[in-house]
C-alpha cells in the first residue's frame, strides 16, 4: 500500500484531514526527520498514530474517507493471507527467500491492524482466507494462476508463480496509491512529501522484492547473485515498471492475467497506462533525442482509479467474498 497517494486521496475526500493534525506540521517534520528510524515494523503504529490524531476526535469518518480505508484494508487482506497461506505450504518457496516473505507478510499483518484501528467500528468484520480466488477466477478456483500455491506444479518451479501474483498484486496496490506527489510537492507541504516519501519506500521495497527475485529464478541465480533485467521484462523484469512489462508475467497457459495492472483506467486522461508518457501536457520524448519511450515511462508512476483497480481484485475474489461486497464499493 502507497501511503502517499493514501493521505493525497484523503485530503480530497476531506479537506479538512489535514487541518485535523495539531500541530500538524510539527508532526510531519518529526516523521521526516526520523527517516530511517522509521521501520517497516514501526510503520503500523505510526500510521495508528497518525490517524487517530487526525480523526480521534469524531465519532464517525466522512463517507468518502471511509472508502478510502475500507480499499486499502481490502487489498492488504488479499495480499496478507496470499503470502501468510504460501509460508505454510511446505517446498512453496524456496528457503533463501523465506525471510524475505515473512517479512513482507507481517508488513501486511502490520498494515491490517493499523487501518482496522483507524476504521474502527465502521472497519467490515475480518476477510478471511476463503473470501479470495488467488487462482485469478474470479470465484472459479480455476483460473490462469491456480498453481500459484502449488509447489512443483507446471509454471511454478521455485515458487516462479507464486512470485509472479505476488509482482501482481504488489504493483497494483502501487498503481492504486500514486499520484500524492502533486498535491504534497509545494513550498509550504514540503514536510509532508519527505516524510510521506520516506514511509513509501519500506512499501516500494515489496515490490522491488518480488521483482529482483523473478530475475534470480530465470537466471538459475537464486540465494546468489543479482541477475539482470531482461527485455520484454514479462519474465525477468526490472526492479520497477517498464513501459507495461510486455503485460506483465505469462500464466502457464499462455495468457497476461495482470495485464490490466499496468493499462490505462478510467478515464485513460487521467488514469494512462504505465508505458504514457506525457506528463503536464508535453510529450518529453519530443524534449531531447535521449528521452526515450522506455526511459520516460520509468521515470514516472500512473495512478489507477478505485473502479479499475476493484474491477482487477474481483478477478481474486471468491464467492464467498463476492457475497460480503468484498471490492465492491461505490466510487
Amino acid at each position: 500500500m502507497n501511503l502517499f497517494n493514501l493521505i493525497a486521496d484523503l485530503e480530497q475526500a476531506d479537506p479538512e484531514f489535514l487541518d485535523r493534525i495539531n500541530p500538524r506540521r510539527r508532526v510531519f517534520k518529526y516523521l521526516g526527520n526520523a527517516g530511517q528510524k522509521v521501520t517497516a515494523a514501526a510503520i503500523p503504529a505510526v500510521l495508528t498514530s497518525f490517524f487517530n490524531r487526525a480523526y480521534g476526535q469524531t465519532t464517525t469518518l466522512p463517507t468518502a474517507v471511509q472508502k478510502v480505508f475500507t480499499l486499502a484494508l481490502q487489498l492488504e487482506y488479499l495480499e496478507f493471507h496470499f503470502y501468510n497461506t504460501a509460508l505454510g505450504i511446505t517446498g512453496l518457496i524456496p528457503s533463501s527467500e523465506t525471510n524475505g516473505i515473512t517479512t513482507i507478510r507481517n508488513d501486511e499483518a502490520g498494515h491490517i491492524n493499523a487501518l482496522r484501528a483507524v476504521l474502527g467500528s465502521a472497519a467490515p468484520a475480518p476477510y478471511l482466507y476463503t473470501d479470495f480466488d488467488y487462482s485469478g477466477g474470479g470465484g472459479t478456483g480455476t483460473g490462469p494462476l491456480a498453481a500459484a500455491l502449488t509447489p512443483g506444479a507446471t509454471g511454478n518451479a521455485n515458487g516462479a508463480l507464486f512470485f509472479a501474483s505476488g509482482q501482481a498484486f504488489s504493483d497494483t496496490g502501487q498503481r492504486a496509491y500514486k499520484g500524492g506527489a502533486p498535491l504534497l510537492n509545494t513550498t509550504t507541504t514540503k514536510d509532508y512529501l519527505e516524510a510521506a516519501l520516506n514511509i513509501h519506500s519500506v512499501e516500494a521495497r515489496h515490490t522491488s522484492h518480488f521483482r529482483s527475485v523473478r530475475r534470480a529464478i530465470a537466471a538459475s541465480t537464486l540465494g546468489s547473485a543479482m541477475a539482470p533485467a531482461v527485455s520484454p521484462y514479462d519474465t525477468a523484469p526490472k526492479s520497477w515498471i517498464s513501459l507495461i512489462d510486455n503485460g506483465g508475467p505469462s500464466a502457464p497457459n499462455g495468457t497476461k492475467p495482470a495485464s490490466a495492472v499496468y493499462g490505462a483506467g478510467n478515464p485513460a486522461a487521467m488514469y494512462p497506462a504505465d508505458s504514457n508518457t506525457t506528463q503536464a501536457g508535453k510529450d518529453l520524448t519530443t524534449l531531447n533525442s535521449t528521452y526515450t519511450a522506455t526511459a520516460v515511462s520509468e521515470a514516472f508512476d500512473e495512478p489507477l482509479d478505485p473502479n479499475t483497480v476493484q474491477a482487477i481484485a474481483l478477478n481474486f475474489t471468491s464467492t464467498a467474498g463476492k457475497a460480503k461486497l468484498l471490492f465492491q464499493q461505490t466510487f
